[in-house]
């Protein structure tokens, strides 16, 4: 069945009235997510000030025995997390177009207490 030549007409000017209306949208709604995703980021900065704080306590807490084999390695994570506060610090206040930082994080945080010895402590 042919449908009329206005009927046609009408259908897609319809269409690409909704379709348009749909993308006039879209701007407003990311906009609104925008705010939310910065909040959220806020947050997690907030939360990530709290954690440093407790590593650097646990840190200090952390008794050095002589002889252990294995030490948890607290400057090593601390240096991460401020590559993490860095990249949502750059995220939140851009100030223009730059390439990213290509460094991965470490993530191995265990030292072998034999690769730190000197020389001169060993029997």
């Amino acid at each position: 069945m042919v449908l009329p030549l206005r009927l046609r007409a009408a259908r897609c000017g319809a269409t690409v009235l909704f379709m348009t209306a749909l993308m006039a949208g879209v701007p407003l709604a990311a906009q609104a997510g925008t705010a939310a995703q910065r909040e959220e980021l806020a947050a997690a900065l907030r939360q990530l000030d709290a954690l440093e704080r407790f590593i650097a306590q646990s840190a200090a807490d952390a008794p050095v025995t002589p002889g252990e084999r294995y030490h948890f390695d607290y400057p090593r994570l601390l240096d991460d997390l401020a590559r993490v506060r860095a990249g949502l610090q750059t995220h939140l206040s851009p100030s223009r177009a730059q390439p990213r930082d290509p460094a991965e994080l470490a993530g191995d945080y265990r030292v072998d207490a034999a690769a730190t010895e000197t020389p001169e402590a060993r029997p």
